[in-house]
Formats: C-alpha cells, structure tokens, sequence
C-alpha cells in the first residue's frame, strides 16, 4: 500500500518505519529541512530502542521515504496520515493548529481530485476534531474522501515493539471503504490474534484520551499511598505486591516515585479536563491527578531539603537521569526538571549523568547544570546522589565506588531502585518513595 505520513516526530517517525517494514511503500512529510537532512542521510531523528535498525533497513531497500513537498506525498498515497503535534495551549486544551493548517493544505491539494483519499488522524486530538477536518476538506471542495480516527498507544522506550505487536489496533471511521482498507493495512500486524476494534470515530478519540488518563491516574493513586505509607510505617513495596496479585488490578503501573511526565499524560490529563469542561461534564477525578502529581515532585525535593536543614546553598548534587523514563531520550514534563529548578533556586549546584537525554536536556537547563560523562563521573565532592531515572545501568552500581565518590554517603531514590537491606549493609542514608529511609553513619 501507498501511504504518507505528515510529521516525522516520534509517532510519524515510528509509525513510517514500521508501515515500510511490513512492505508498504511510505512517504514521510516534514517541513524542517534540518530533520530531512539528518534522515535523508540515513540519521535518525529520535531515540528509540529498535528504530534505527528497522529505519536503515527500509530506507536503504527505498520502502521508506522522506520529502517536505507535500503535493508529491498527497498525488503518492492511498492513505494519509496525519502525525502532527498538539501540545498543550495555556488553557489546558490540545492546540490544533498544525492538524487545520496541514488538513486545509491537503484540501486545497484534492479539491480538483477524482481519486478517493482516506485521510487518517492519528496525532492526540480532542472529540471532535475529526469532524471539524471533515468540515475543512469539504469547505476546500474535496469530494471523495473519507476521515478516520485511529489512535497510537505507543510507549516510548517499547514503541516498535508496540507498534509492530499492539495490545488492539482501534479504528474509527464511517465508511467500510475505510474500514476495510485500514483493517487491510493493520491485519499483518494482529496474526497473533490480538483485535482490531472497529468503532465511531467520537467513541476512537475519546478511547485515546480515555486510555492514558487512567494510566496517569493509576500512577497518582500509587503516589498518594506511597506517601500514606511513609506517614504509617508501611512498605509500599510489599503493598504494590499484595495489591497486584488480584487480577481485577494486575501488576502494571503500580510502582510509585515522583510523578509522570513526557509528551502523553500530562499534556492529555490536562486536556481532557478541559474538554469535559467545554462538554460541561468535569472530570473532577482528573482534575486531582493533575495537581497530585505536580506536588509529588514538591515532596520529593522537600525530603532533599529537609535533610540538610532547610540550607541547600552551596551544596553540591550528583544526579543519575534525566529523561523522563529510562529507554528515551525525551524531557518533555520530566519531573528532573523542576526539581532541578528548585536546587539551583535554593544555591545548590548539579553535574548530571543520563544515557541518552542529556542533548535534550540542555534545551531546558542550558548551562546552568553541569553535565558528566559517565555516571561516576557526576560523583566526586557531591553533597548526595539524586535519581531521576530507573536505567538499567544505574541499578546495580559499585556501591563502594560511589560511596568513596560522594563527599557523603547519601542517595535520593526517586524512583525506588535500590533494595532497603542493601542500602542499609553499604553504609547509605538512603531516601526513597513509600519506604522508610535508611538512616546511615555520615
């Protein structure tokens, strides 16, 4: 099949490779010459496990194509994808500007076109928007076309392996033209068996929406017990597991820390809030997630202060992470952010370590951290060590290196990846979310 998808961020840039690796023919639409350089010369654009291989492989076999001319990718396929960005205006609400630009650029493209055109949403949008893009193709006089919802549920750090085998493939649509060419396009990818849900196009952008704020939600409540279980003495370690043994609640999502963040939940949280406000239906639910986790990382920098004494000037912070989860390089709403603000704020310094993020991560604290080159690197003369992020190459460290590193033997485990006995055995003062601290020898 002969498609085009318009925007090479993570969705476009993952969803184009792996249509091409299932051997369709995709022409990927962007209008930064700078990114179309790097991925015209065989470069990818985004940190992603996977990606590079399935990229180089299909851009070389010419499957896989990338051009800013629109026109060219439009008269090429058979379906459009449009792979656009909506993030968050100053409401709350999804911005879709980018989705109506390039919707009224494709109609005034079509308007003199015979050919039948399916036109397929797959950026984050809001109930609704499908059918104001409906509303602007017809305005333009395009008449053989239809509009369908069909929503990415990837997670970055497993998005090829989640696009190449997803959970459930959901369409939305009102044709069976469209259907059937979508159910076509995605049936290579379900021969496990796992289903293609076919529905109304509102019911398809709501299940996106729907879907990731109950996983922000679930996260949240696991944040509030944590904190409960620090006041009542209780281990949320061993809560989470008693918990997630019931079937009705499984395991996933369970592990507390300091709050969510990246491109999806909190950019999707906030505007389904706002949404359910214009519908005059408020999701007050929501509302508390979203306050909830902005104060999980207050907590967290709180217990960093209320160790040393209120008095952070002139302290020094070995951090380990940046990125908002391990296996990305994204620092979209990393909670490192504003605590690292808050640091700085209160005279501290910070030399930093992350595998993959620390280019993007300059965007957003510029120079005012250091950056190390490796994890021990960010060590020597530090005041304590701060961990943001649960990589795999942070979890089972030289303890006695770090200690001899660290001026003294303190760590602020964001995200609970060491063992309570282990910290304890090592010698540490060792703060973490939902457990007791270890109270080492300084």
């Amino acid at each position: 099949m002969n498609l085009a998808v318009i925007g090479t961020g993570y969705v476009g840039l993952v969803s184009g490779t792996c249509f091409a690796e299932m051997g369709n023919n995709v022409v990927c639409v962007d209008n930064n010459k700078d990114k179309l350089a790097k991925l015209n010369n065989g470069q990818v654009t985004i940190y992603e496990p996977g990606l590079e291989l399935l990229y180089q492989r299909n851009f070389n076999q010419k499957r896989l194509n990338f051009t800013d001319n629109l026109k060219e990718a439009v008269d090429f396929a058979e379906a459009i994808f449009l792979c656009l960005p909506t993030p968050q205006g100053e409401d709350g609400s999804a911005d879709l500007t980018h989705v109506m630009e390039i919707t009224g650029q494709i109609g005034e493209l079509l308007k003199d076109s015979s050919e039948y055109k399916l036109i397929v949403n797959k950026s984050t949008v809001p109930v609704g928007t499908v059918e104001k893009v409906k509303e602007i193709l017809s305005s333009k006089g395009v008449k053989e076309f239809d509009v369908a919802s069909n929503p990415e549920f990837l997670r970055e750090g497993f998005a090829v392996d989640d696009f190449m085998k997803p959970d459930r493939i959901v369409i939305g649509a009102e044709s069976e033209r469209a259907f059937k060419l979508l159910r076509n396009l995605y049936e290579p990818f379900v021969r496990q068996g796992n289903p293609i849900i076919e529905m109304d196009i509102k019911s398809a952008e709501v299940t996106k929406y729907a879907a990731n704020s109950y996983l922000a939600t679930r996260i949240t409540f696991m944040n509030e017990l944590a904190n409960f279980c620090e006041k009542s003495g209780a281990n949320v370690d061993l809560v989470r597991k008693g918990m997630g043994s019931d079937t009705r609640i499984g395991k996933r999502f369970l592990f507390p820390g300091i709050g969510y963040g990246g491109s999806c939940f909190p950019k999707d949280v906030n505007a389904l809030i706002k949404t359910s406000l214009d519908f005059g239906s408020e999701l007050k639910l929501l509302t508390l997630v979203d306050k909830i986790n902005k104060e999980q990382r207050l907590r967290f920098f709180t217990k960093i202060l209320n160790h040393f004494n209120g008095d952070l000037k002139g302290k020094k912070f070995a951090v380990w992470g940046l990125a908002f989860k391990p296996n990305t390089d994204d620092m979209r709403e990393a909670p490192s952010i504003p605590v690292i603000n808050l640091l700085l704020e209160s005279g501290a310094r910070v030399k930093a370590f992350d595998p993959a993020s620390m280019e993007n991560a300059k965007f957003y604290l510029n120079d005012t951290i250091d950056y190390a080159q490796n994890m021990y690197d960010a060590l020597p003369d530090s005041d304590a060590l701060i961990i943001f992020t649960e990589w795999n190459e942070f979890r089972n460290p030289d303890f006695k290196k770090v200690k001899s590193l660290l001026k003294k033997p303190v760590i602020f485990d964001g995200r609970n990846v060491y063992d309570l006995d282990d910290m304890e055995e090592n010698g540490f003062t060792y703060y973490s979310i939902g457990r007791k601290p270890v109270i080492g020898k300084e």
